[in-house]
């Protein structure tokens, strides 16, 4: 329930505190005294959001603080564990408006953001204003009545989660489509372009080893020529110079014991021999490798010429580019064969969710019909109790295709004056037959719901008289179990308030300011009959009054 409610520099509020009736509380007031200021300070409360001019002083904050007293309540438990939060019976909620229009909200004293407050109080306050009666015309509203009712709430997260992951696999698999197509649009010309490369079968660095060959092929007997003229200069002809090396170190044997540099010169004389002599053997076995191959060079020439093609047709200039050009036909065909593999199990895979969604939605479905019958009669006799004798609703549940609320579209459909043709609410339906349809079919969810306090905002416009007297005897019951309150200008209905709550301007320091006040017995009765029959009322109206109250 709602406990208490805190009011400080909002509008023409300036200090205001209500404390509430854990039953029916009717709040009354003339035209204009502040009935909706009190229901928009405490719409901060549930998380509407603000600006700086709702601020009555302008350099100084606003501040709303809403306490609540909770039992039992299972969705407010797990918000509390899911947001780290320390849960207490009772539940503060404050709200501030800084003068440069920056917002802040506690729940016991702890900062939250504005999402988690609107999720905290959906599960609080359930506030219903007088135009929020064209809601019950919506689909949407419509649903989640059969829902409510059916106790479908379980099974439908179940849904949600189910056909999230079918929709993700769903667009998935699109998405696959879409590549393949794309994929196989390429498929052929690259496969025709892989064969070629399949075909050549370059090597790494194959193009420019085989340059090289060329070159030395092209030259090789130019190059036998000049390694034999080296080699015969440094080991045959007629004076080779390694066999002179030779002989100059025997002459220097000789003269080892004349000067002591001579023998390290001597031993590096040797070492020369022995190292020209090893370039020699070197150059000649070079030499006889060397072999001048007509046959080969074509071939080279060939194979040069198909990679030489290669390079030009894709516009590289090397073997190592080319074999990336490759390596990416390869893996783009490749890919053409996982995409393949990747949609069977998607499909296999979105096949299994939609399945699984199905079976969900098919008792869901089963729980909306079930309750068709019970719920129609109830709103029925509801709105007869309510001065609609002749209105009947229907509800028809059409199939629709499976999304995350089911495969049911569901429609109330109205008639209001037993011609049994039906048609959708929005079109047939008044305002004051709409606040009443609302009051009654809320009157039947909220005992399904664990909503704690329901909050109405002159739903009862446009009905009157004994219509209006039932509206507030349906009020009356349903406090039996909620906390109500509401805002109205009908007397029968104020007359069955538990508290009765008077809001009226007056002048503090020459500025004008709301103010509420908690009416007793006589005050309560004057109120009403004022309602009756005008602000001086008459004896007569007096004892009307004191009989609706009674």
């Amino acid at each position: 329930m709602l406990q208490k409610l805190r009011i400080l520099n909002y509008a023409i509020i300036d200090e205001l505190t209500i404390s509430f009736s854990k039953k029916l509380n009717i709040i009354t007031g003339e035209t204009g005294a502040g009935k909706s200021i009190l229901m928009g300070a405490l719409d901060l409360v549930l998380g509407k959001r603000a600006d700086t001019a709702i601020l009555k002083e302008k350099d100084k904050k606003c501040i709303v603080e809403a306490t609540f007293v909770v039992k039992n309540n299972e969705a407010i438990q797990l918000f509390f564990v899911e947001n780290d939060l320390d849960k207490e019976e009772e539940i503060l909620i404050r709200r501030e408006i800084a003068a440069n229009g920056k917002s802040r909200s506690f729940v016991n004293d702890t900062p939250v953001n504005l999402s988690q407050l609107k999720e905290l109080t959906a599960n609080l306050v359930d506030l219903h204003r007088q135009f929020d009666t064209q809601e019950i015309g919506s689909e949407n509203f419509q649903r989640e009545v059969m829902d409510a009712l059916a106790d479908n709430a379980l099974l439908l997260a179940q849904l949600k989660t189910v056909y999230g992951k079918y929709s993700t696999v769903k667009n998935e698999l699109e998405a696959l489509h879409v590549q393949q197509t794309n994929a196989d649009k390429e498929a052929d010309y690259n496969k025709f372009l892989l064969e070629e490369f399949t075909e050549i079968n370059l090597k790494e660095n194959e193009l420019e080893d085989l340059d090289t060959e060329i070159k030395f092929l092209s030259n090789a007997e130019n190059i036998k020529m000049q390694l034999g003229a080296v080699y015969g200069f440094l080991s045959g002809g007629e004076e080779p110079v390694v066999q002179n090396l030779k002989s100059f170190s025997q002459k220097l044997s000789g003269l080892k014991e004349f000067h002591t540099a001579i023998e390290d010169l001597q031993k590096r004389l040797i070492s020369a021999q022995l190292e020209i002599q090893d370039v020699a053997d070197e150059l000649e076995r070079i030499d006889d490798e060397i072999v001048y191959d007509a046959e080969r060079i074509n071939a080279v020439n060939e194979r040069v010429s198909a990679g030489y093609k290669l390079l030009k047709k894709h516009g590289v200039i090397n073997t190592a580019q080319l074999l990336e050009i490759q390596e990416t036909l390869q893996q783009k065909l490749d890919a053409v064969f996982n995409i393949t593999n990747a949609i069977e199990k998607a499909d296999k895979e979105s096949k299994k969710l939609f399945d699984e969604a199905t079976v969900l939605a098919v008792k869901i479905n089963a729980n909306r019909v079930a309750q068709v019958k019970p719920f129609v009669l109830k709103v029925n006799d509801l709105l007869t109790q309510v001065g609609m004798p002749n209105a009947q609703i229907k509800i028809a549940i059409n199939s629709v295709a499976l999304s995350a609320n089911g495969t049911d579209e569901i429609n109330f459909l109205f008639d209001a004056n037993k011609t049994n043709r039906f048609e959708p609410l929005h079109k047939v339906a008044s305002g004051g037959e709409l606040s009443r349809l609302m009051l009654s079919v809320k009157s039947l969810v909220a005992k399904k719901l664990e909503l704690p306090v329901l909050i109405f905002d002159e739903i009862d416009t446009g009905i009157s008289g004994e219509a209006a007297k039932q509206v507030g005897f349906i009020m009356k019951e349903l406090s039996g179990s909620h906390q109500l309150i509401a805002i109205t200008h009908q007397p029968q209905i104020a007359a069955k308030a538990n508290a009765h709550y008077f809001v009226y301007k007056q002048i503090v320091k020459d500025t004008i300011q709301t103010s509420v006040r908690l009416l007793n017995e006589d005050e309560r009765i004057v109120a009403i009959a004022q309602m009756l029959s005008g602000e001086k009322p008459t004896a007569a109206a007096l004892e009307n009054a004191k009989e609706m109250m009674n």
